[in-house]
């Protein structure tokens, strides 16, 4: 069926764990854009005020990955995940300001929804991202 249709009409998107699980299907250059959790994995997260492992993850990921695009994923309140969350004063001082530069850099998404609406977190980041 995916052969039957132009590449132009098609996006491919794919939301990942940080730990290079799928690393081989999203080496096949298909996905457009990449949805990556850095939370709840300690190797690849922002942790009590370091940003080296998820800089680190951040650099393996836009260096390996050929997505046109990759998006920060975390969550939007310390409730909405067991480890990861980053305060937006972090986010908008120290974290943004290290991913930001790369021609990957797509955004940030968050989890989830409902959190968000307790936080206020897309509000307190929006004119950052």
């Amino acid at each position: 069926m995916l052969a039957n249709l132009h590449a132009a009409s098609l996006i491919f998107i794919n939301i990942s764990d940080c730990n290079f699980g799928q690393r081989n299907a999203l080496k096949t250059g298909l996905f457009d854009y990449v949805w990556v959790q850095f939370y709840n994995n300690p190797p690849c997260q922002y942790s009590g005020g370091a940003i080296s492992n998820l800089e680190d993850a951040w650099k393996q990921w836009i260096s390996d990955i050929p997505a046109k695009k990759i998006f920060l994923g975390l969550p939007a309140s310390p409730q909405a995940a067991g480890s990861g969350f980053i305060s937006a004063t972090d986010l908008t001082s120290k974290v943004l300001p290290a991913i930001q530069d790369s021609s990957k850099y797509g955004g940030v998404m968050l989890w989830s929804r409902y959190y968000d609406d307790q936080s206020g977190y897309s509000s307190s980041i929006k004119n950052h991202v």
